[in-house]
């Protein structure tokens, strides 16, 4: 007699055997609550499959970052699917997608491929493993090269956000990204055939805030026209892709379509897709797994790939990086007393989000004197170069964003990193403004490369910086755009206080970052 949720396709008899010992394997480091809550977990995601004769039949996708947190959510799910399978003689699909950027060191990749290998993932016919580099899914391995194309994509978002926002943290590196995670969760769920459900870590009211903020900048800014008569999340993906239209249409230019184009998100799911929450059935912190995370799953906290509140991405090392340029270069103070304000700000939000203490005490370490911090410069520029293309001058420029906003920040960029062309600025501005291409052999032409090699991007791209505002206004009580809309309601910035010049007065300055 067939017991339903089994098909007339069993399993074969080694499948059988790698899910039981995955089983075996992972329950000793599973505490008896978190089983009781993975048991009722499996118990509600079966009442939600839509084919329950055939489990196999039904998909499931989740997000892997390839951090900690991510990284145990992966788990209890595995350990979901394993269940029903002991329950029921068959289970889900299970799809794992892995949104790339380029600063994701290779420890991250490494970290994936140890989590899957100690999950039976890539054995396991019922588990599809994916890899999605901008708009391209493809089947995960630890080697594969990040394209060329997404370096460029990256390198250019952070320089062209960068040098609006004075290099502020949050908005040149994560809004970017957060949008390519948004379109990497719309293409996964697409990809070859769709999913059923996507699960999800938030709350139902994490989930709803959210999407009451997104429907919010949607009106404010009037883009919501084209998910109209859609809802669930075929209808938030239509509206994340008018958002993501609108951002990079200010930050890269109206007359840039491919750029625009390759930053689309991708909207085609199923009408009836809905997301699960694992929320309360389990509990994130490290501490209470770190024997799964470091022993069962040989998780690792790499040095640049743990960084700050990041366990997956280099980028907040980064961050630090560039407050420690900005005290140097912009403010006339030392490096190593920007990268403290940082590291103040970032143990903060570490503490803020339970993060284990031997891993705030390893932050604090690693920038804890005066060799510690220089070493992790090195390693900075180091990194910047490597995974991004950009040089110590590139990011230099972008602290001072000297091109944004009408040049206004240009003579004294120019005065303390490029003096020999201080008395050319009302050249350069004519540069700017012009929409010709400059004639080879000319001055115009010899200081398009001058610029283009100190910023390390294009005149085009300059020219539109030029046209643009500074974030946040200049001018008290002008209206902020969508750069400032998304940054208003991020909670990952404090106020911090600082110096604008050796011996100056205290002042107060927003600081944001991860």
């Amino acid at each position: 007699m067939q017991l339903v949720g089994t098909s007339n396709d069993s399993p074969s008899f080694e499948v059988q055997r790698l899910r039981e010992h995955v089983f075996t394997r992972l329950r000793p480091y599973l505490s008896a609550k978190n089983l009781e809550g993975a048991m009722r977990c499996a118990a509600r995601l079966y009442t939600e499959l839509p084919d329950k004769h055939a489990l196999e039949r039904n998909t499931v996708l989740v997000a892997f970052g390839g951090g900690k947190d991510s990284s145990y959510m992966l788990t209890f799910v595995r350990a979901i699917q394993l269940i029903l399978f002991r329950v029921y003689g068959g289970t889900f699909r299970l799809r794992v997608a892995t949104n790339r950027h380029a600063g994701m060191p290779r420890a991250v990749m490494e970290n994936i491929h140890r989590v899957y290998q100690a999950l039976g993932l890539p054995e396991d016919p019922l588990c599809e493993l994916l890899l999605v580099d901008g708009h391209e899914a493809r089947t995960f391995h630890v080697d594969m090269p990040v394209p060329e194309s997404l370096v460029r994509r990256n390198r250019e978002d952070i320089l062209m956000t960068g040098h609006r926002t004075l290099a502020d943290a949050r908005p040149t590196f994560c809004n970017a990204c957060n949008l390519s995670m948004v379109n990497s969760f719309g293409l996964a769920a697409a990809h070859e055939g769709g999913v059923d459900l996507i699960v999800t870590g938030d709350s139902r009211r994490e989930q709803r805030a959210y999407l009451l903020w997104v429907n919010r900048l949607a009106q404010q800014f009037e883009l919501g026209s084209a998910s109209t008569g859609r809802t669930g999340f075929k209808g938030f993906l239509g509206t994340m892709d008018n958002i993501s239209r609108a951002y990079f249409q200010d930050i890269h230019g109206g007359h840039a379509p491919e750029a625009l184009e390759e930053r689309r998100i991708e909207a085609r799911v199923r009408e009836e897709l809905k997301f699960f929450s694992i929320y309360d059935d389990t509990a994130y912190s490290a501490g209470d797994h770190w024997e799964l995370l470091t022993d069962y799953l040989g998780f690792e906290f790499d040095e640049v790939a743990f960084s700050f509140t990041e366990s997956d991405c280099g980028n907040p090392a980064l961050m630090a990086h560039l407050r420690g340029l900005k005290c140097e270069r912009l403010y006339g103070r030392s490096y190593e007393e920007g990268i403290a304000e940082y590291v103040r700000f970032a143990l903060s939000l570490m503490r803020q989000k339970q993060f284990p203490p031997q891993l705030v005490e390893t932050m604090v370490a690693r920038y804890g004197d005066s060799a510690s911090v220089a070493r992790m410069r090195e390693r900075m520029d180091t990194f910047a170069r490597e995974s991004f293309g950009l040089t110590p001058a590139h990011l230099v420029c972008m602290v001072y964003s000297p091109f944004a906003d009408g040049g206004s920040n240009l003579q004294g960029y120019l005065e303390r990193e490029l003096p020999h062309l201080a008395a050319r600025a009302p050249a350069l501005h004519a540069l700017l403004r012009d929409g010709t291409p400059p004639v080879p052999g000319t001055e115009a032409a010899d200081l398009q490369l001058e610029l283009e090699t100190a910023s390390g991007l294009s005149l085009a791209q300059l020219r539109t910086l030029y046209a643009r505002p500074l974030h946040p206004p200049a001018a008290a009580g002008e209206r902020q755009g969508l750069i400032g809309a998304i940054l208003d309601r991020d909670p990952h910035k404090d106020t911090v206080e600082t110096r604008h010049a050796p011996g100056g007065p205290v002042v107060k300055e927003t600081l944001s970052g991860r």
